[in-house]
């Protein structure tokens, strides 16, 4: 079966970024191994309220994700928490962040910043591959068969695609798909798509794209249609959020 990258069009459409920030008010923290510590990351959607009183911290940072929008925040539980013990890629990484935090040579700041992107990616990424989150895109994305469908609605926002389709990326039956899901994601597979469509429309209009194109671009029959549907989803009306001298915006491409 061919393999599929279940993140990189998510990491391509919102630029993360990470920035050193005080406990209390950093959403992720990484803590050294020692005698009575592995070593673990801790990630949440809100700062991280754990009792860390015995441990020392290596990285203490808060993460930007784009946008509120990013369904990888919006699928973010209370609290992730990563054991380092067995993962030594991830370990040589922290001591990178840490060598970089005690030189504080120049541009030290940009390249915590990025190497706090990389250990986000690998957080996520072994997630993903443990399945830890029971309900929502995490979830779904750690299922090998809705991974699949996933992903083809991320790659390609346009198709118009239906149930039958993506139950058939999926290699389920139909009845079967919609179940399994609903009962992972938390949605329906339609649901999912249009939300990610308005989503992506909404990165569209705000660098200007025309209403009409966008409606056009992620599958809307008009744009009418399109607009009773973002008001839905965002409350406004899409024409709000395009700047009147922007010229059209190209399509993101991934």
């Amino acid at each position: 079966m061919e393999k599929i990258d279940r993140l990189s069009t998510l990491m391509s459409r919102f630029r993360l970024s990470a920035r050193a920030a005080p406990l209390g008010e950093a959403t992720l923290i990484a803590t050294r191994p020692g005698k009575d510590d592995p070593g673990r990351l801790f990630l949440g959607a809100v700062p991280v309220e754990i009792d860390l009183a015995e441990a020392e911290i290596v990285v203490a940072a808060r993460v930007d994700w784009g946008s509120d929008a990013n369904p990888l925040f919006q699928a973010l539980p209370e609290l992730m928490v990563h054991d380092l013990s067995a993962d030594e890629g991830t370990r040589q990484l922290l001591s990178l962040i840490d060598l970089e935090i005690r030189a504080s040579r120049c541009g030290a700041d940009s390249v915590i910043g990025r190497l706090t992107e990389v250990l986000l990616v690998r957080l996520l990424r072994g997630q993903i591959e443990s399945g830890a989150v029971e309900t929502g895109l995490l979830a779904g994305l750690s299922d090998p068969r809705l991974s699949r469908s996933i992903v083809a609605i991320h790659d390609h926002p346009e198709r118009l695609w239906t149930n039958e389709d993506l139950a058939q990326v999926a290699g389920l039956s139909l009845s079967r798909f919609v179940e399994l899901f609903q009962t992972r994601v938390g949605e329906t597979p339609a649901a999912y798509l249009r939300r990610w469509r308005l989503t992506l429309a909404r990165q569209d209009l705000v660098l200007g794209a025309r209403v009409e194109r966008v409606a056009h671009r992620y599958g809307f029959r008009s744009a009418e249609g399109f607009s009773r549907a973002f008001k839905r989803q965002f409350g406004q009306q899409p024409r709000a959020l395009r700047r009147p001298s922007a010229t059209d915006a190209q399509p993101h491409s991934s």
